[in-house]
């Protein structure tokens, strides 16, 4: 039940306002860090578990004794990307070494000549290439190419003149003071400038925005090779192709076909001299946190300006941050075994069976699908794929992740990226490993892959508020019950309902049942779309997709409170809503409203609730409470 610690009773009603009746005495007592846009939820959780890391690191470090090779090299990366003297000492030097070949290319046949290495380099590229499972046959891997970034967070926000040309300022003012530190005159550094937002206009042009990303399935356009060739003239791509991978693929999968009909239009022999400048300058830009401090710090003002961010982070959080991205699956693995205890992963486990095999009984009963769409159904959760606190072994490429100490730190850090994409590269003959964890157990998240079909839970979000074995079992499945049903939810969301039990590209459904799922759809996009919030508007088509998981969830969790004994509705829907508690920059919330398919920590507490009878129950809400909804509104997908 609440207790007086936990809410504020004077200010709200529970009816009117789940999130804030829950969260506001935490809301008033959180403080966000100098170097973070938000404080509480997974960011406190994602702290909690980077300063214990941190301790792990310097106790490991101070001893000289590691658990394994692996994590001597991840204490070796960290002691050398905190030595703030050393990387002092070497500036920049380091990254304009790395970046003189751009130099050398004066004509295109040259460039065409020495492409492979840029690549390999990380070198700025007007295409990117990366070794992909195919969504069609998801056994095996295919080349997928697509677009370059863009400098501001999406290309959605080029159509606002006023909005683009302030952050573009914005970021031209870091340009300038790191080409200044490279050694460029100010003559140099406004035609430098001046060519790369030319540039950077006409890739915005083209490329996709996050809303449109955010419907993945619309990556898989398999094109001839030769095709693709014609279109990136006078890019020379099957001689790319050749030196990557030894011979030309007969097809690639094209992920942003609008770019690369225009991909003329920004790679030519006129705009070739603006492309290397473009590359020059972001290549550069994006190395500066390897560099001195100054020039992290310079180099990191762009995005947290975005986000509101005060301060820099610490020489000794960054070097971490570092080490951990590189080691990941090693530190997960550490952190995983030594942290969470045989006992919590056998729970945790006894939970999720329970809720696949809930969703399962919620679809065989379902009286709205037919038969045929419901066995298709059973079937992908049968095969889905559970992986849970942490993996038994690290995968063999972290055995190829050794470096030279005696090079600087930008140095080292490209050298393993390399050895990095020359093993995606080589997995393309490989069959797709089904083995391989998408997150590190060290990582405060969960997430579905929906072209293997399985779903990852790493051991850091398995603790309170998400869950423990101290909480009550009501708690538990108002959190990580409840972000468990969410992640099978991705399985049957807007994209996941696409692909079969395999993770391939297969429409299973009846065509009167694929109708129906639509339509229910559509009615989910309409419950959150145009809601206005302080910071902004929410998109409802852009968040369909979690918002479905996010109900999902909340229906297959609120069935097996249903249906057990001495449970509490109370406190199942005060920890859904503890699990969103978050407060932030209004800058960093504006930006995730733009580029985050999640909506926002509020609307993710009190909209799920309204589609459900438990919750009117609960609280005995009424027609005049601000969470009722009238049930012609309500929407259960699953």
């Amino acid at each position: 039940m609440f207790t007086a610690r936990e809410i504020n009773m004077e200010k709200i009603r529970i009816q009117d306002d789940l999130y804030t009746y829950v969260n506001q005495a935490k809301l008033d007592e959180l403080v966000i860090p100098e170097d973070m846009p938000v404080a509480g939820g997974f960011a406190a959780l994602s702290q909690d578990v980077e300063k214990l890391m941190i301790g792990e690191f310097n106790a490991m470090c101070e001893s000289g004794s590691y658990p394994n090779e692996h994590l001597a090299r991840a204490c070796t990366l960290y002691t050398m990307a905190k030595d703030v003297k050393r990387k002092k000492k070497q500036g920049i030097k380091p990254a304009l070494k790395h970046l003189a070949i751009l130099k050398k290319l004066g004509t295109l046949r040259s460039y065409n000549l020495r492409a492979k290495e840029l690549v390999l380099k990380g070198i700025a590229m007007p295409i990117s290439i990366a070794v992909e499972p195919n969504m069609k046959d998801t056994t095996h891997h295919c080349v997928m190419i697509q677009g370059p970034g863009v400098i501001l967070p999406d290309a959605s926000y080029y159509k606002n003149e006023q909005q683009r040309d302030m952050m573009l300022n914005l970021w031209s003012g870091s340009a300038r003071q790191i080409l200044a530190i490279a050694g460029h005159s100010e003559d140099e550094i406004n035609a430098l400038i001046q060519d790369i937002l030319a540039f950077d206009a006409q890739v915005a042009k083209f490329v996709k925005t996050r809303e449109e990303w955010s419907e993945y399935t619309k990556m898989y356009n398999p094109m001839k090779t030769g095709r693709v060739a014609g279109m990136v003239k006078p890019l020379n791509l099957k001689k790319l192709l050749t030196d990557l991978f030894g011979f030309v693929p007969e097809e690639l999968i094209v992920a942003e076909p609008r770019y690369f009909k225009n991909f003329k239009e920004v790679f030519n022999a006129e705009t070739f001299e603006m492309y290397k400048n473009w590359a020059y300058v972001t290549t550069l830009m994006g190395s500066c946190s390897l560099l001195s401090e100054e020039l992290r710090d310079l180099g990191g003002g762009f995005r947290r300006a975005l986000s509101g961010i005060a301060a820099n982070s610490s020489a000794e959080k960054f070097a971490y941050q570092l080490a951990s991205s590189m080691y990941s699956e090693p530190v997960g693995l550490y952190y995983g075994e030594k942290y969470f205890g045989e006992e919590a992963k056998k729970d945790i486990t006894e939970i999720v069976k329970q809720i696949v095999a809930t969703y399962q009984k919620r679809i065989a009963t379902n009286d709205i699908l037919e038969q045929a769409t419901k066995d298709k159904a059973i079937l992908k959760l049968s095969k889905m794929g559970l992986k849970l606190a942490y993996p038994d072994r690290v995968e063999e490429i972290y055995t190829k992740l050794v470096f030279d100490e005696s090079k600087s730190l930008f140095d080292i850090v490209s050298s393993l990226r390399k050895i990095r994409m020359e093993e995606n590269f080589a997995k393309l003959n490989k069959e797709v490993d089904r083995t391989h964890w998408a997150m590190p157990g060290h990582m405060v998240n969960a997430c579905y892959d929906p072209f293997v079909n399985d779903i990852t839970f790493p051991a850091a979000i398995l603790q309170p508020p998400f869950y423990s074995i101290h909480q009550t079992r009501s708690e538990n499945l108002g959190g990580i019950g409840a972000v468990i049903g969410h992640e099978i939810s991705h399985a049957f969301d807007s994209n996941g309902a696409k692909c079969d039990e395999l993770g391939n590209l297969n429409n299973w459904w009846t065509k009167a049942d694929e109708r129906k799922f639509n339509k229910k759809v559509n009615a989910m996009i309409k419950q959150f779309d145009g809601i206005e919030l302080p910071w902004g508007v929410c998109n409802g088509k852009f968040t369909v997709s979690e918002n479905i998981a996010d109900n999902g969830g909340m229906a297959v969790t609120l069935d097996i409170m249903s249906h057990s004994e001495n449970v509490s509705f109370e406190e199942y829907f005060a920890n859904w809503a503890r699990v969103w508690c978050q407060k932030a920059k209004p800058e960093y919330q504006a930006l995730l409203l733009q580029v985050d398919v999640h909506g926002p920590c509020y609307l993710r507490a009190n909209m799920p609730p309204r589609n459900f009878p438990e919750w009117y129950a609960a609280f005995n809400v009424k027609k005049t409470d601000g969470m009722y909804l009238a049930p012609s509104k309500r929407v259960v997908i699953w």
